[in-house]
């Protein structure tokens, strides 16, 4: 996996001696020797990911890790902070800044291309999130101000898992267990898995495996507790899809700003996959009604269709029109007319099949789409749509009586060498035919051809 790397570090020998390293794997390198620069060629060269040293002059590594992150454009590049310091309070200090993680020089090089290959995958999966919302909306990225959430914390045994559980204090809440099948089952219900693969008892890293291929799973945060010299077990679970890593002796404060990371960016992600189901059922649905609208329908027809051309099975469709809709718009209002077209819908939709598709056409005017159905079967869900809207009035303003609403509809089967318009024009005929003759019926397109 290729990428575009910028080592920040004041002394150049260092920025040198990370280059030499970064391109030898084929990564394309950017340097900047102090935090100012660090900023500018983030903004202007939007690397993938930044290897940050903590002691330089002007603004140090903490603080430039805190700009990063403050700037909409910057703040989801990865940032590796690589540095001397190695106590308790450095640490978290860089995680709290917003750092991704730290290593320790001198830099062992199984550990770093481990950690940057582990992040430019999460980074790629979440430049895929943020391109599709920036295409499909023009609001502002969400902000995932959570601090806490639900940690499932795994271990080998029950006294091992409730241990490192209660390292987990306030605002998250956790649940400890230490039989792999259990977890397995329950890990959907929280926002942070928390497994300690450090065990030779416990086979950790197949529970990770486990979680990571089940699709209800697939984007839990793992955060896997190791040896501290076990790096053949750290780079394991890295490429496993483990999220992150904290090795044994486990500070407090330190698990809980690992902690705190992995669930704030996975609010951030949910919200995104979220906000991207929401864009894409309004591209296909229409809002007043909740059925789908004319152009999926349309598109669904034309699959149906060369679905039949292509030897496969009969589909037929049915044009829908309410009777008089116009005098219930102007006798109770537009208010009332939208509630009675979300009321028929409703009841349209509790006559049909699973397979079956529904959609508003335009105005009072809808589409029904029967796969696999010849004309006789469709008839019938038609017919059965009709009775079960003219079966009840629907709801009137206060102090009116209430709205007897009936409907006429056109269907056809499509014959072998239709397209669209071919057999919509036959449904629209038979629709036709229906208001015609009376209005409150279902006429079929092949029995008024004959």
């Amino acid at each position: 996996m290729s990428a575009r790397v910028l080592v920040v570090d004041d002394i150049e020998t260092n920025r040198r001696l990370l280059e030499a390293r970064l391109s030898a794997e084929y990564f394309e390198v950017l340097q900047a020797a102090d935090g100012h620069e660090c900023l500018k060629l983030a903004q202007s060269h939007e690397p993938d990911l930044i290897l940050l040293d903590v002691m330089m002059p002007g603004i140090d590594g903490f603080e430039t890790c805190r700009r990063l992150k403050a700037e909409p454009a910057t703040r989801h590049i990865p940032v590796v902070m690589v540095t001397a310091l190695d106590q308790r309070s450095d640490r978290i200090r860089g995680l709290e800044a917003g750092a991704d993680d730290f290593l320790t020089k001198p830099v062992d090089d199984v550990a770093l291309f481990a950690r940057v290959r582990s992040l430019l995958r999460l980074k790629l999966v979440m430049d895929e999130l943020r391109l599709r919302h920036r295409e499909r909306e023009c609001e502002a990225e969400p902000d995932a101000p959570l601090q806490g959430g639900a940690v499932l914390v795994v271990g080998a045994d029950a006294p091992g898992a409730e241990r490192l559980a209660a390292r987990l204090c306030e605002p998250f809440t956790a649940r400890a267990v230490s039989d792999p099948r259990e977890a397995a089952y329950l890990a959907g219900e929280f926002d942070l898995m928390i497994v300690d693969v450090s065990n030779p008892r416990f086979d950790g890293l197949r529970l990770c495996a486990r979680v990571r291929s089940d699709a209800a799973t697939r984007q839990l945060p793992i955060l896997a507790v190791v040896e501290a010299d076990d790096r053949r077990t750290m780079v394991r679970a890295l490429d496993l899809g483990v999220n992150d890593v904290i090795a044994r002796p486990i500070d407090a404060g330190e698990l809980a700003a690992r902690a705190r990371t992995q669930i704030r960016r996975k609010a951030y992600a949910d919200t995104l996959r979220d906000r991207l189901d929401e864009s894409l059922e309004m591209a296909v649905k229409d809002p007043l009604t909740g059925l789908f609208n004319r152009r999926y329908a349309l598109s669904r027809l034309n699959q149906a269709l060369d679905g039949l051309a292509a030897g496969g099975e009969p589909v037929s469709a049915a044009l829908i029109d309410i009777d008089h809709f116009k005098r219930i718009n102007d006798t109770f209002g537009h208010a009332t007319g939208d509630a009675v077209l979300k009321g028929f819908s409703a009841r349209l939709m509790s006559e049909l099949r699973a397979v079956d598709i529904a959609a508003r056409f335009g105005g009072e005017e809808f589409i029904l789409i029967f796969p696999g159905a010849q004309v006789r079967e469709a008839m019938e869900a038609a017919e059965r749509v009709r009775a079960a809207v003219a079966r009840e009035p629907f709801p009137a303003p206060e102090g009116r009586e209430a709205i007897l609403v009936t409907l006429s509809a056109g269907v056809a089967e499509a014959r072998p060498g239709d397209d669209v318009e071919d057999l919509l024009a036959r449904a629209d005929s038979a629709l036709y035919e229906a208001k015609a003759s009376g209005r409150n019926q279902v006429v079929d397109a092949k029995k008024k051809a004959a």
